[in-house]
């Protein structure tokens, strides 16, 4: 009997590690064959391609090089991942790394492409396009009497940009419009001063950010020093405009939220691969004391500018105003390759403070305000006959007769108030009053 015992009690353990050796031997062939999967060529796909790289190369109406077909084989391989992987020949690469700068030529428009056509995301603050008339969400669909249809975004740009003091016009659609418009605008040299500051009113800032460079941390700083100078060394309150503002450097971003946070997370991104998982942290030095502050946001606010509309937003630094903003929520990475050329890969997706992705659905405000123009009835003087313009008519009678000095043309026009030129804002500033009234309390 306990031989037996002792015989089947060998069994189930020889049973139970066979068993065991054979999950093992499972679970390992199976991390092998993701491995393999991962690392594997795809063998029939590549013979295709060589097959329709053979083809071109033989039968094509035209000779085309080895190089030409590679290069727009691996643009096609990036436009067909996002909107925003892209192939950077040597001159793409370095006009990216002069537009970070701050300084490069051309019209002064961030630009993408929706429907084979060149959409304007934002005109940048004083810039020939922003001074004729261009504005965000408009569709380019002629460049002078060119159709964009059909062109490549770096074809359309090449055409925009040219020699300085040119013209160029520009065909637009615009919402709104029953017709096409078609602005001109002259070429010029674009520097961008990406930080504008100026007082509204006794005690209240006004800060302007157009892009996201390397420098706007800094530049901002030196922004709020003055106008706290301008204002007897402290603000009441700020209004952050981030209309139009198209976004740029990353940790510009972060610099600009930290400039108003004391402690917390202020984006943080993930993606694939490791090196791609980051987190951005406030440190404790502000430099508003505390201050209440309004950021105004719009459609063509994306990228950096809904990173800081975000971690203001989450943390309730701010009251965000205006618009829904464009949504751009991934992390573009610049991959240097050989001949000065380079990758523009979307390697993350970027999160705010809450673990909110804004990937195309954008920040919605705090209060939404639509852009409002406001104008005024006309003055009785304006247009109308009084007494002094009929013919014949009686003088004074006071010896004050009417000089020909004292006419229309001879006064200066008058200064509009904020509310006509600039409703948001005068919108934005009456909220921010409204904070500090509240705060102060």
């Amino acid at each position: 009997m306990k031989s037996n015992t002792r015989t089947l009690l060998v069994l189930l353990i020889g049973l139970t590690l066979g068993v065991m050796l054979a999950i093992g031997q499972g679970v390992l062939a199976e991390k092998e064959k993701a491995q393999d999967d991962a690392t594997s060529l795809p063998l029939s796909e590549l013979r295709t391609f060589t097959e329709v790289f053979a083809r071109i190369k033989k039968d094509y109406v035209e000779p085309v090089s080895d190089k030409e077909l590679l290069e727009n084989a691996i643009r096609g391989m990036l436009s067909g991942l996002d909107p925003h992987s892209s192939y950077l020949d040597p001159d793409s690469f370095k006009d990216l790394q002069v537009g970070t700068s701050g300084e490069f030529g051309g019209l002064g428009i961030e630009v993408g492409m929706e429907d084979g056509f060149v959409k304007v995301i934002s005109p940048i603050d004083d810039t020939p396009a922003q001074r004729a008339g261009v504005k965000a969400g408009d569709l380019v669909i002629r460049l002078d009497e060119k159709p964009v249809k059909g062109m490549t975004l770096r074809e359309a740009v090449n055409l925009m940009r040219g020699k300085v003091g040119t013209d160029i016009t520009l065909t637009i659609i615009r919402e709104g419009e029953e017709k096409p418009l078609k602005i001109t605008i002259t070429r010029d040299i674009i520097k961008v001063k990406s930080v504008r500051q100026r007082s509204l009113e006794d005690g209240f800032g006004y800060l302007r950010i157009s892009q996201f460079q390397s420098h706007t941390g800094e530049n901002l700083a030196e922004a709020i020093d003055k106008l706290k100078e301008e204002n007897g060394g402290k603000l009441k309150g700020l209004v952050l405009d981030l209309r139009n503002n198209p976004g740029g450097v990353l940790n510009a971003a972060v610099e600009v939220s930290d400039a108003f946070l004391d402690k917390g997370l202020i984006v943080y991104t993930k993606g694939r691969i490791r090196d791609s998982e980051m987190k951005f942290n406030a440190t404790p030095r502000t430099l508003l004391d505390g201050a209440p502050l309004v950021v105004l946001v719009n459609g063509g606010s994306a990228s950096a500018s809904e990173i800081v509309a975000g971690a203001l937003q989450d943390h309730k630094r701010a009251l965000v105003v205006g618009t829904r903003t464009f949504g751009k929520g991934s992390v573009q990475t610049i991959l240097p390759l050989n001949n000065n050329t380079a990758l523009k890969l979307t390697t993350a997706r970027y999160y705010t403070p809450s673990g909110r992705s804004i990937q195309a659905e954008g920040i919605e405000p705090d209060i939404t305000l639509e852009p409002v123009k406001i104008t005024t009835l006309p003055h009785a003087e304006d247009g109308r006959l009084k007494e002094a313009d009929l013919a014949g008519h009686l003088e004074n009678g006071n010896g004050k007769d009417k000089k020909k000095s004292d006419t229309k043309s001879d006064k200066k026009a008058p200064k509009l108030p904020l509310a006509q030129t600039d409703y948001q804002l005068y919108e934005a500033l009456n909220i921010l009053k409204g904070v500090q009234i509240l705060e102060s309390r």
